[in-house]
């Protein structure tokens, strides 16, 4: 499948995503406001790297390759749901999660992941940030605790390791790490050559044309919202730059 053909599915799973009634038994959040999307949207941009494709080796136990496994893995934004950003991704050939979608619940003030796994299992995750490192967890109705930990090593690897904790037990048992590499060629940083994202200000990828005037996103999530309101767009990235130093 081409980058193209599987940014415009993702782009359609994190919208499919929001008709679909909630399975988890979680009451959903109402529509947010201007304000609290904002806050949303903000408390995600430290996982703006996160953002293109990714290649993966995934290993039940560190430093062996018995049942070991390549995958690959997509993140874009979502800025569009109701309920206020988010970032979704899809993995492709993995053994653990399919798909997930990770938003910030200022009500709670935690990170909220949404998991559907290869298994056809869903789960929901709620953690905390430290420093680079996100954790997530849920308790299922064995009262089994699922760790999901996402660590941000640096612009071109990642980390997600996956463990389980038995209702009886005092420590988590590793069940598989999956290390990434970012797919293809380093992208330019950060405002450094003109390749930043006029919505997020992140790191440009796709060109956007307006009124005669090309532009850069970081994903097809950010794309449409560009072109949904083009105007709006352009008016906080202007605010976004008036802040800094």
């Amino acid at each position: 499948m081409s980058s193209h053909v599987l940014r415009r599915f993702l782009s359609g799973l994190c919208l499919f995503a929001l008709a679909v009634p909630n399975a988890r038994g979680v009451q959903e959040p109402a529509t947010a406001t201007a304000a609290t999307r904002q806050a949303q949207r903000e408390a995600l941009e430290p996982f703006q790297s996160l953002v293109g494709g990714w290649r993966g080796v995934g290993q039940p136990r560190r430093g062996s390759n018995v049942g070991a496994w390549s995958e690959t893995a997509e993140w874009i934004w979502d800025l569009k749901d109701e309920q206020g950003p988010a970032l979704c991704v899809s993995f492709a050939e993995g053994k653990q999660l399919r798909s997930a979608r990770l938003r910030w619940d200022p009500r709670e003030e935690q990170y909220v992941l949404d998991g559907d796994y290869a298994d056809n299992t869903s789960r929901r995750f709620t953690g905390r940030r430290n420093g680079n490192r996100l954790v997530l967890e849920t308790i299922a109705d064995d009262e089994t605790t699922h760790q999901v930990t996402l660590t941000l090593l640096n612009e071109k690897r990642t980390l997600l390791l996956y463990q389980v904790r038995t209702a009886k037990g005092t420590q988590f048992n590793r069940v598989a790490e999956v290390g990434y590499t970012r797919a293809g060629t380093k992208l330019a940083e950060e405002g450094i050559t003109g390749r930043e994202c006029i919505v997020t200000g992140g790191l440009g990828s796709i060109q956007v044309e307006y009124r005669g005037k090309s532009y850069w996103v970081c994903c097809t999530g950010c794309r449409e919202a560009f072109l949904d309101d083009p105007d709006g767009i352009l008016a906080e990235a202007a605010a976004r730059a008036k802040k800094r130093p």
